[in-house]
């Protein structure tokens, strides 16, 4: 079949669910706090500080996240992306490069005081934009809430950025820290740091900053999850503190010196035998340990294999060991339940790969560290902002008639962000002006429409009103 081009001067619009992220956006107190900052040296700027990055927040929630890209809806002529944000003027790219390296450059200076920072507007909004709209955060066991925090390089492989050095992982990049809540994963804080940095630097500063901004959302009891590069006892101590609320952890522990062996033959004394296949031992157990003067539960995995799992026979034994600090007592959770949950902890490298690669965010665009800092917050807004989508779709589905279902195939408990931006950003419609309103007019047939105005109606009741989507008739 030959398809005849012919043009229209009618506006379509490719990305229409960027609405979507704009009510959720324009429900905070995001612009109105940013447009408060003072730089040293400007005055009241045409283009506010607001605008700027509220841009930039749009663009990474489309999966852009170059300067560049701005260039695409600077003159737009239909206005879509300016009014979907809620935003008065749209920077060019020179404008939006330059703010964002001033307004990272104010956030860098340590006389900064803490309140006036972009990095925690961004985060304190961001958390309260969690509270306010994200369905029941879900337990990972009984009533604990999970909190995991972890470090994931960022490859900035053959750039000339600052504070680009060699990571764990072999390649030149950044080793940011992030933290995500619930079993839906909203990432609730973030860090950049140089790519040689290690990952238990600076760590309990951001895990006291971490919890403050958990309990902005929820006051649930929380089971803090983290790599045996973390097995430090100032995290611990950062975990008692009484303001954070009631907090639980499971901690890997690094063996460091420690024999193997005697771990294994603890194991085998103390611990209960796990059914495996055939060539495999497994023992799960409980220990203690003194620890910064108090007696603290350690969970002990050992395995043996003499022979690998495609039949194999190995001329000697092949001894493995795992331990685990935890604060959960043994009468509330057995030291199996222990090991799953932190083995659940390694859902979080699911977490790391949508922020990197869904949002096309890991080579970071500037050359300037403290701007990079900025644009990876500004990513931390957008993501949630993605999966707030994903998360409130999947509600409004159960309750849409069969036939208006969203077509997934199989029951899932969160959607990943790639599948929120095609299926729910990038939603081609036509922007029509009527009555003095702007309305969306939707494909009538499109499968994902009814969820995606359900959502949309639910976002603009906690915020302000916004274009309104007008299924297309005929």
């Amino acid at each position: 079949m030959r398809f005849h081009i012919v043009g229209t001067r009618e506006v379509l619009i490719s990305h229409s669910g960027l609405v979507l992220a704009g009510a959720l956006l324009q429900a905070t107190e995001l612009k109105r706090r940013l447009d408060r900052v003072k730089l040293e040296g400007m005055g009241r700027p045409e283009i506010s500080h607001g605008d700027n990055v509220l841009s930039m927040i749009g663009l990474l929630c489309l999966g852009k996240s170059d300067f560049e890209a701005i260039n695409a809806f600077e003159e737009e002529s239909d206005e879509f992306f300016r009014r979907a944000l809620g935003i008065k003027l749209v920077p060019s790219e020179p404008t939006l490069r330059q703010r964002l390296d001033l307004l990272g450059a104010h956030d860098a200076k340590p006389a900064t005081p803490a309140e006036s920072r972009v990095r925690t507007i961004l985060l304190e909004e961001s958390a309260q934009m969690i509270r306010r709209h994200a369905p029941k955060l879900t337990a990972c066991f009984k009533d604990w809430i999970p909190l995991d925090s972890d470090v994931s390089p960022f490859d900035n492989s053959n750039t000339k950025k600052e504070q680009v050095s060699y990571t764990y992982k072999g390649m030149d990049g950044y080793a940011p820290n992030f933290a995500y809540l619930g079993q839906e994963g909203y990432m609730i804080n973030c860090e950049l740091r140089p790519g040689s940095q290690h990952c238990q630097c600076g760590t309990p500063a951001f895990l006291n900053e971490t919890l403050k901004f958990a309990r902005r959302i929820t006051q649930a009891k929380l089971l803090v999850r983290l790599d045996a590069g973390n097995d430090d006892v100032e995290n611990v101590r950062v975990f008692r503190k009484k303001e954070h609320g009631p907090v639980d952890w499971i901690i890997k522990r690094n063996l460091r010196k420690e024999s193997p062996a005697e771990w294994f033959e603890e194991a085998c004394a103390h611990g209960d035998s796990v059914n495996c296949r055939a060539g495999k031992e497994m023992w799960i157990g409980d220990a203690w340990r003194e620890r910064d003067g108090k007696l603290e539960r350690v969970v002990v995995q050992a395995i043996r294999r003499t022979m690998t799992a495609d039949g194999q026979a190995l001329l000697l034994p092949e001894l493995e060991v795992n331990t685990f600090w935890t604060s959960l007592k043994p009468t509330q959770v057995t030291a199996q339940q222990v090991v799953e949950l932190y083995h659940d902890h390694g859902t979080s490298e699911q977490y790391h790969s949508e922020f990197k690669t869904d949002m096309d965010i890991e080579r970071l665009p500037s050359g300037k560290f403290a701007t990079n800092a900025l644009v990876l917050e500004c990513g931390l807004v957008a993501y949630n902002a993605l999966r707030l989508c994903g998360q409130e779709s999947l509600r409004q589905d159960k309750h849409l008639p069969p036939d208006e279902k969203m077509p997934i195939r199989k029951r899932v408990r969160r959607r990943r962000l790639r599948s929120v931006i095609q299926d729910m950003i990038y939603m081609a419609s036509r922007l029509v002006r009527h009555s003095n309103r702007w309305l969306l007019a939707l494909w009538k047939k499109n499968p994902w429409r009814p969820a995606w105005e359900r959502v949309y109606a639910r976002f603009l009741s906690g915020g302000r009103r916004g274009l309104i989507p007008m299924p297309l008739t005929g």
